[in-house]
């Protein structure tokens, strides 16, 4: 009973030395806020008015279909040039695609005889280089399909291919940097609240004043990992009902009170995470560089930004052993699938044993630290 009381006074005195750091609260006050909404809004994967410009060399009533089918918003309405032309509005980057349609291509089409067309791409535009051509792709080949259809000279194609999206059906970019941007500031403020505390404590001198009290390194632990925790999950609360529902008017399909569970043992592992890092830093500035080599690899390497099926199996293996892996895949599964606890309860499982190791570790390194 004690040992309860110790770790709850202790998590007070945490919570009221951050109340006190106004620079902190306003920090993680813009983080889960202004920051997920700009990477909700602005952070969009979308093709959006984009420079074409086009070379109609067969005049034709098909290459006039193709023309008309690179529509608002994705692209602005197409620059009729001339092919001389083509090399100078990508050189100086006023477009970013340039399609080139040769003479006979409606005839070639019709006769079934093999024909081509030629998209150059401005590729130091990577986003809409790569977005853009899969989408100018998938375009013409449906326009030409349909021109093709309706001409009752020509059978009927024997594939009519249909796609369906499954979850996100418009595919809005929005509905996925939100969520995601929220995932990674949850990973991030917990970490550095818990490492800052502890580092904090150090500069100031109060870890002394604790090893002359009857208090035990787990006790100390454990109130930063609840009032740090706490703090976070406030955080993460307000964010996903009020910018993320709300603002960003992203729909949630699953349960939210499932995954601010999932949140909660995610916490205990980035926490731990925190505690440990800044038991091995001894001043603010280690554990900034520290944070970068820990944050970082979390970030790109956990599924949230890269799908983990093009990454190396070398890789897709040792981030196992990362909890934001878990995490990422559990937020997905509940927030964009609907699925419940029969679904992501091994990511749980897998989140909670990593949270024992690192918060293990982090004490067993801790003690050694009060010792010294």
């Amino acid at each position: 009973m004690d040992s309860v009381v110790n770790i709850w006074n202790l998590g007070m005195k945490e919570l009221r030395s951050i109340w006190r750091d106004k620079v902190l609260l306003v920090f993680v006050l813009l983080a889960f806020t202004l920051v997920i909404y700009t990477a909700g809004s602005a952070g969009s994967m979308e093709l959006n008015n984009t420079p074409v410009a086009v070379v109609d060399e067969d005049q034709s009533a098909l290459s006039g279909h193709v023309i008309d089918s690179l529509q608002a918003p994705w692209f602005l309405e197409p620059d009729l040039i001339q092919l001389n032309q083509i090399d100078s509005v990508l050189d100086t980057g006023s477009h970013t695609f340039g399609l080139v349609i040769p003479q006979g291509f409606e005839r070639d089409m019709r006769t079934g005889q093999p024909t081509s067309l030629q998209l150059n791409i401005d590729a130091t535009r990577m986003t809409q280089a790569f977005i853009g051509a899969g989408y100018i792709e998938r375009m013409i080949t449906t326009e030409v399909a349909e021109f093709l259809r309706s001409d009752s000279s020509i059978g009927t194609l024997p594939i009519n291919m249909v796609v369906r999206a499954s979850f996100n059906p418009n595919l809005e970019g929005t509905w996925f940097g939100g969520v995601m941007e929220l995932i990674t500031m949850i990973t991030m403020i917990s970490i550095i609240l818990s490492g800052a505390a502890l580092i904090r404590e150090r500069e100031h001198g109060t870890v002394e004043h604790l090893m002359v009290m009857p208090i035990r390194p787990f006790e100390i632990m454990a109130s930063k990992v609840w009032a740090n925790g706490l703090i976070v999950m406030v955080a993460a609360i307000f964010s996903v009902t009020v910018v993320i529902q709300q603002v960003l008017a992203v729909p949630v399909r699953g349960s939210l009170p499932l995954f601010f569970f999932g949140a909660l043992i995610h916490l205990f592992s980035t926490t731990a995470i925190g505690i440990l890092i800044g038991t091995v830093a001894r001043t603010m500035p280690q554990f900034g560089l520290l944070l970068i080599l820990t944050i970082v690899p979390l970030q790109l390497l956990s599924g949230g930004i890269t799908p983990r099926e093009s990454m190396p199996d070398l890789v897709q293996n040792i981030m196992l052993a990362a909890p934001t892996t878990h995490f990422v895949s559990m937020a997905q599964a509940i927030l964009y699938r609907g699925a419940g606890i029969d679904v992501v309860w091994p990511e749980m499982l897998a989140l909670a044993g990593i949270g024992v190791v690192f918060f293990s570790a982090a004490l067993a390194l801790f003690r050694r630290h009060l010792s010294i």
